[in-house]
Formats: C-alpha cells, sequence, structure tokens
C-alpha cells in the first residue's frame, strides 16, 4: 500500500502525486475522475513492452493487480 498526496489544482479541481513512482502524476474536475485518471496513471506507469524483454529459462513474467 502507498500513500498519495491530494491537493487543490490552479486548473483541475484536484490534483495527486504518487510519491513511490517517482513522475507519476495526475488530476481531474472531480473526485471520481481524479481515481479513474489515477488508476491510468499508475497501469501506464508500470505497464512495459514484454515483446523487448529477453528471458531466459529462470526468469519470469508476472501480471499484478494495483
Amino acid at each position: 500500500m502507498t500513500k498519495l498526496i491530494i491537493s487543490p489544482s490552479f486548473k483541475r479541481a484536484f490534483r495527486t502525486i504518487v510519491p513511490a513512482l517517482l513522475g507519476c502524476a495526475t488530476q481531474g474536475d472531480t473526485f471520481e475522475e481524479l481515481l479513474q485518471n489515477l488508476y491510468e496513471a499508475i497501469e501506464g506507469y508500470l505497464s512495459i513492452d514484454i515483446e523487448t524483454i529477453e528471458t531466459d529459462n529462470k526468469t519470469r513474467i508476472l501480471d499484478i493487480a494495483v
């Protein structure tokens, strides 16, 4: 579990940063929109292109829900 920093924004109603994920931030006009944008931002931050990773028989690639 990680903590979020949610604060008012000049352009939109809410903004947030995820300190555990350097550079991961988003904003929204409503709290619900902020949460939706946050899920998308974290998913994008954590996504990688599996096709570009070279693996051997000792390497595992796992999908996790965040």
